[in-house]
């Protein structure tokens, strides 16, 4: 089995005032909180999700 790709991402700015969807995909993605961090599957999906709410989050570069 092959090693699946992953992609980190960190919560940098927090969801209120903004649209009832962004607050939602941000919970989709298993953020809530400012500065938490999360490992998830690099999917087109997820880079989906990501794109919505890349106003409020960060891609982390493990180097």
């Amino acid at each position: 089995m092959a090693a699946k790709k992953t992609v980190t991402v960190r919560q940098i700015r927090s969801p209120q005032r903004r649209d009832g969807v962004q607050r939602s995909t941000l919970i989709g993605l298993g953020l809530n909180r400012i500065q938490r961090t999360r490992e998830l599957e690099d999917t087109p999906a997820v880079r989906g999700m990501i794109a919505k709410v890349q106003h409020l989050v960060e891609i982390v570069d493990k180097a």
